[in-house]
């Protein structure tokens, strides 16, 4: 896809949708941390429904250490992982604890550093809490880019790299949230909603549908 029409691409996504964000549910900096490890092989959905009777037993790291790995996990069993997932949740907001007194890190390395925390969690914390414009790319990203001729790549970081020097520095910052929830609900997987895609016409996919 031309520079031209990649402006194009995301000047459309922007006046549809001026300030898009996370649909991951969250009150605070460490909620969002918590959310998105758990929402890893897991959708927003179902993270939102674990999270409102987590996040109201244990709201900070502390509660969090306190409840322990049973009780995270026997909160958020209905999620894929959950025993895994309840025990970097404890061990996260333990090294929050100990390292960072207690907050989310403006630092890509500390975030990586955390258990369950991989460059694409990081990138949606430093995006999402610190307005940072990185790229998150999962899933729905990587085929999205890759569809539309908008950034290919053969693997994520190969796409994350594209996309950081391809879209417009101006819309960078809020990128990660148009291209998912486009991804998620207009360019889905097995059935893209062409004819309802408000950048058809600029995307270079050969089988669009009807």
């Amino acid at each position: 896809m031309k520079r031209e029409a990649i402006r194009e691409f995301f000047r459309r996504l922007a006046e549809a949708n001026p300030h898009p964000t996370t649909e991951l549910e969250y009150g605070t900096p460490y909620q969002l941390l918590v959310a998105v490890v758990l929402s890893a092989q897991a959708t927003d959905k179902s993270v939102n429904l674990a999270t409102r009777k987590l996040f109201a037993a244990a709201p900070t790291p502390e509660a969090m250490i306190t409840l322990g790995e049973e009780g995270v996990a026997e909160h958020i069993k209905t999620i894929g992982l959950f025993r895994n997932k309840a025990r970097n949740t404890v061990a996260l907001s333990r090294q929050l604890l100990e390292r960072h007194g207690g907050e989310v890190p403006h630092d890509r390395a500390a975030l990586e550093a955390l258990p369950g925390v991989g460059r694409k969690t990081a990138n949606v914390v430093l995006n999402t809490v610190f307005g940072d414009p990185v790229m998150a790319v999962d899933t729905h990203i990587f085929r999205l880019s890759n569809r539309t001729g908008l950034a290919p790549g053969k693997d994520v970081l190969a796409v994350e790299q594209a996309l950081m020097h391809r879209v417009p520095k101006d819309y960078l910052k809020d990128a990660h949230h148009w291209l998912i929830l486009h991804g998620r609900y207009v360019c889905t997987a097995r059935k893209p909603n062409c004819a309802a895609c408000i950048v058809r016409d600029l995307c270079e996919f050969r089988d669009k549908t009807a």
